[in-house]
């Protein structure tokens, strides 16, 4: 409701360009943004449909890592104003880019969030990765379901790759192991850094029996 008023009262100006039209990039600014090519999330290696490469396949339970753009200049300043200054018209704007990536997957594939610290979500009043997630569930007509649940407050901006998997190592636990069994799960976030979160929930979905698990994010640091 809040946000709706905000755009109602002062529409949202384009972080690009400057012109008013209630987004905060418009469709041209945000084609402009430079895609992050096919290639291995943890290594850079070239590969094809985001695919994790062989060398690095035994070191993560992901199988792919879908990724848009690069966390920088105005894809960083984006997911600023989303997180951190309740311009939840940016996280529509992302998942109108991102469910684009998304190749063809099996009608009972779930489309589920990292969950937010519940710290955070009280102090912005959402969570950006469920509303981000059912967005694009929506626009790709598939299922979008709570799959996963936060334990911890752990902060991790700014942190290392071997502090976020210390901090992050029991962050998670399933909450619909029903759900899960069989299935292929992609796990949808705004920001992939160091990659140790999703790898922690990827490994808690599949030690809950899920038979696939890969990841699509806007944005990679």
């Amino acid at each position: 409701m809040l946000e709706n008023l905000i755009r109602l009262f002062a529409p949202h100006t384009c972080l690009g360009c400057g012109v008013e039209e209630d987004r905060l990039l418009c469709e041209g600014c945000m084609a402009s943004l430079p895609l992050v090519p096919s290639r291995c999330y943890r290594c850079k290696a070239v590969t094809e449909d985001y695919a994790v490469c062989t060398a690095c396949k035994p070191t993560t339970p992901l199988r792919q890592v879908l990724v848009y753009t690069h966390h920088r200049d105005l894809a960083k300043e984006l997911v600023h104003r989303m997180k951190y200054e309740r311009a939840q018209a940016g996280i529509v704007e992302a998942a109108e880019v991102v469910h684009e990536l998304l190749p063809a997957l099996p009608a009972d594939s779930i489309l589920t969030h990292i969950p937010t610290a519940t710290r955070r979500v009280r102090q912005r009043g959402y969570d950006h990765a469920h509303i981000l997630a059912a967005n694009v569930a929506r626009k790709s007509n598939l299922m979008h379901k709570t799959l996963l649940a936060r334990l911890g407050q752990a902060h991790q901006v700014g942190s290392g790759r071997t502090v976020r998997l210390q901090q992050i190592e029991h962050a998670f636990r399933v909450v619909r192991p029903d759900a899960v069994k069989g299935k292929h799960i992609v796990l949808v976030d705004d920001v992939l850094t160091s990659g140790a979160t999703l790898e922690t929930a990827a490994r808690m979905l599949r030690r809950a029996g899920a038979a696939r698990v890969s990841a699509i994010v806007f944005a990679q640091a």
